[in-house]
């Protein structure tokens, strides 16, 4: 490849999914001055709204908080399918303008930080032409996520070279699988696999088997928000967008609260709705009653009980064993029994990947995640002028993602205002911890990668959202740990 240097910006957006576009969008209307691009690996926008398209796809959480605080949802149904989630970020991303910024096929390879500088050179190839780019911007901005999205986690399995069937990740899943009238075989029970069963079922799959370990705590909701769609008939489209966002927040918090202080009373609500919603009969405490707490791993929602309608009417069912390996027929259990399938789906989860996988350092010393801290869940102790975003896990992602977009553009302004060219947020003296305190499987095995934590603000990864919005949407950009300098200057200048 050719190597060429390409432009200079002032921000460079990494990825064009939820966090790239509401990144974007902030930057062309609150810094218009500001210029930008926004690099997109695949040919598309979207993010995992585009890449992932299993059955049923759809979000875990309510469209009015997973949508944007700016960008009112106003379809009827709450809970909303991938394809209609996708359409909404991209006319999002068409009303701001910000598709105009977005450069497609163009994956980063690598990101170097010149003191000197001060500057960013990113380097840059392009998947449509061959070419190498370079880019020499002053903030490089990860809109990247974390997860690996060339490859789902699938553990070792024994024998399963031996399996006669087809063995598919939902993370690829393949556009020509034909499964009507097949035996299929899920093996999970995270939000992807209660995601896929009753889809399954409903494409005309001979039978749906969920394999789990271990049970998942799983609440019915409502697709519809019935309040949700009266406010906007009563208030306007836009009031009653931020009624029913502040109301469903309000409920996000009061669940998630409830179940750290009242576990067993969560616990006991859930599986007497559980069994009201299931068979009379049906072994609800091997199948959903997990062994851990509510919300030491994040709980399922499945719109209109789909799938214990799926199960009561005989077309799913649940195996709760552990796997001894696979055969030429399906999957042998530790019990002996032996499932049938003519298709396995390894619902196993994702692994973490941080920043796209790029090779990021600064003046040739390479970027190591676990030796930093994260300020603010948007930026990492030492490293000037980077900034990223990452979301709740025990509520709505973009809740968080929206605080952070916003208060970025913030920094941003403030910088140009005075002509400061380097940010930079100094380790604090505290006591760290993981970056991400939950215990679900990806976690748990990336953790000696990741960022870490403090134990108080604004190096804490606070939990409530009320709490962000004091500190990220109505606290100062300033504070004692972020110093800005001029790079013609000798001295730093410490906010």
């Amino acid at each position: 490849m050719s190597e060429v240097l390409y432009e200079e910006l002032d921000v460079l957006i990494v990825g064009s999914g939820i966090s790239g576009i509401g990144a974007a969008r902030y930057l062309s209307t609150e810094s218009p001055s500001t210029t930008y691009a926004v690099l997109e690996a695949r040919a598309a926008s979207g993010g995992t709204w585009d890449q992932f398209r299993y059955p049923g796809i759809r979000s875990d959480s309510d469209l009015f908080t997973f949508g944007y605080e700016f960008k009112p949802w106003t379809d009827k149904k709450a809970i909303a399918t991938g394809d209609k989630i996708l359409a909404y970020l991209r006319e999002t991303a068409a009303e701001a303008g910000v598709d105009e910024h977005i450069r497609y096929h163009h994956k980063v390879v690598s990101a170097s930080w010149s003191s000197e500088q001060a500057r960013w050179t990113v380097e840059v190839d392009r998947a449509d032409t061959g070419e190498r780019v370079v880019f020499r911007v002053r903030w490089l901005f990860g809109a990247t996520g974390y997860y690996d999205y060339d490859e789902g986690f699938t553990p070792r399995f024994e024998g399963r070279e031996d399996f006669e069937g087809q063995i598919t990740h939902p993370q690829h899943w393949p556009e020509d699988l034909d499964y009507a009238g097949k035996r299929i075989v899920v093996i999970g029970s995270g939000a992807t696999a209660v995601t896929l069963i009753p889809a399954l079922a409903a494409g005309g799959a001979g039978h749906v088997t969920m394999l789990q370990r271990t049970p998942t705590y799983v609440l019915p909701l409502p697709s519809e928000d019935k309040i949700a769609n009266l406010l906007p008939k009563i208030f306007g489209a836009e009031r009653g967008y931020a009624l029913t966002r502040r109301k469903n927040v309000w409920m996000q918090q009061f669940m998630y609260k409830a179940s750290r202080r009242y576990p067993n009373a969560v616990r006991r609500f859930i599986r007497n709705t559980n069994a009201r919603a299931l068979p009379a009969g049906f072994d609800v405490d091997t199948h959903f009653n997990p062994p851990y707490d509510p919300w030491d791993q994040r709980l399922c929602m499945v719109p209109d009980s789909d799938l214990f309608r799926t199960i009561s009417a005989g077309n799913a069912s649940v195996v709760t064993a552990r796997i001894d390996k696979f055969t030429r027929n399906g999957i042998l259990l530790e019990t002996g029994e032996e499932l049938e399938a003519d298709i396995v789906v390894t619902a196993t989860g994702f692994n973490i990947k941080l920043f796209g996988g790029i090779a990021i350092d600064l003046d040739g010393r390479p970027l190591v995640p676990s030796e930093h801290v994260a300020y603010k869940g948007m930026m990492l102790s030492g490293i000037p002028n980077f900034a990223f975003s990452i979301g709740y896990t025990h509520a709505s992602w973009t809740l968080k993602v929206g605080l952070l977009c916003e208060h970025f553009t913030k920094l941003v302004n403030y910088m140009d205002a005075n002509d400061y060219d380097v940010c930079v947020a100094d380790a604090p003296d505290m006591t760290t911890g993981p970056l991400l305190d939950f215990s679900a499987g990806y976690v748990k095995r990336s953790i000696d990668m990741m960022p870490r934590k403090g134990d108080a603000a604004p190096w804490a990864m606070s939990l409530s959202y009320i709490d962000d919005v004091r500190l990220v949407r109505h606290g100062s950009v300033l504070d004692e740990f972020l110093q800005f300098s001029r790079v013609d200057d000798d001295r730093t200048v410490v906010a």
